[in-house]
């Protein structure tokens, strides 16, 4: 048996890790891992990559400035979480917003130090992005158009500084950034249409909120389609390997969207379009190795 102080510092644990999303830090690790060693850096060795220590560096100080990043969110939406999310604002609360903060700034700091060991442009690069997280929390969040668009690009920064790290130009790593950029596009569209309630009450101006529900959904129906271009793409131009059958998963997933983003009214039935659009990004992550199936075997033969 747990003595009641164990209890409360297990409690803060859990507080904290749902205050920084530790759930999501742990899937961006393994998608940024899975991206360099499938598609960003396929022409070295599994191993080269894995025991690659200025990679290392740039994965730790992207998870520790997003674990920050989630920090500082839920501190300027602690009121409207109330409204939107009730149940986890009491979990979160578990953590006093002196703590929150506490950590928030030891967790950038930490980013900034991991990574200096790889060069003083990484610095910049993490000193701008930990900036861009606190601006986009305190203020464009509320924007509609400039609040959505800067999400999505905040969201897909951790791949793009493992993308400057190798260098690797090549267009289908292009096309595969549009097609996650605009499903992410998409699902912070949704969000906003899920937390309509709390926005609305906490003076946020979002695209839902200003332009109403019907040219959100028309908005999202608009990417739904552009989201077509890239799939489509990486199924028949690109050699993707057995992974286009994600990107047709993605097909059946997107055209049910569109069928119930139509008859969504309430809070309930936007958290399940959410919840699709979360499915094709975990998707996404677990079937990268899927580009080349022999190419997983012989990378095991070599860890081996």
């Amino acid at each position: 048996m747990l003595s009641r102080k164990q209890k409360h510092i297990l409690l803060k644990f859990f507080s904290m890790f749902s205050v920084v999303r530790g759930y999501n830090i742990l899937m961006m690790v393994v998608a940024q891992y899975l991206a360099s060693i499938y598609i960003l850096a396929h022409d070295k060795s599994v191993k080269e990559v894995i025991f690659d220590v200025n990679l290392l560096m740039l994965v730790l100080a992207s998870s520790a400035v997003i674990a920050g990043g989630y920090i500082i969110n839920n501190f300027y939406d602690s009121e409207k979480d109330l409204i939107n999310r009730p149940q986890k604002s009491m979990l979160d609360k578990l953590v006093s917003q002196n703590t929150k903060l506490s950590f928030y700034f030891v967790l950038n700091f930490i980013a900034v130090i991991l990574a200096s060991y790889v060069s003083f442009k990484a610095v910049l690069f993490f000193s701008v992005y930990i900036f861009a997280i606190w601006l986009y929390s305190h203020k464009l969040k509320r924007l509609p158009f400039i609040g959505n668009l800067t999400s999505a690009v905040l969201t897909i920064t951790p791949f793009f500084v493992i993308f400057i790290y190798y260098k690797n130009f090549e267009h289908v790593i292009f096309v595969h950034a549009m097609f996650l950029f605009l499903i992410i596009s998409m699902r912070e569209l949704t969000k906003d249409l899920e937390n309509i309630k709390g926005d609305l009450a906490q003076d946020y101006h979002t695209i839902p909120i200003v332009y109403g529900e019907k040219a959100t959904k028309t908005m999202l129906t608009v990417l739904g389609i552009l989201t077509l271009v890239p799939t489509l793409l990486l199924i028949c131009k690109f050699q993707v390997g057995k992974m286009s059958y994600f990107f047709y998963f993605s097909l059946a997933l997107l055209m049910l969207f569109q069928v119930l983003l139509w008859k969504s009214h309430s809070k309930f039935q936007y958290l399940i379009l959410h919840n699709i659009l979360k499915i094709i990004i975990l998707a996404g992550v677990v079937s990268i190795p899927l580009i080349d199936i022999s190419l997983v075997l012989d990378k095991i033969t070599l860890i081996v």
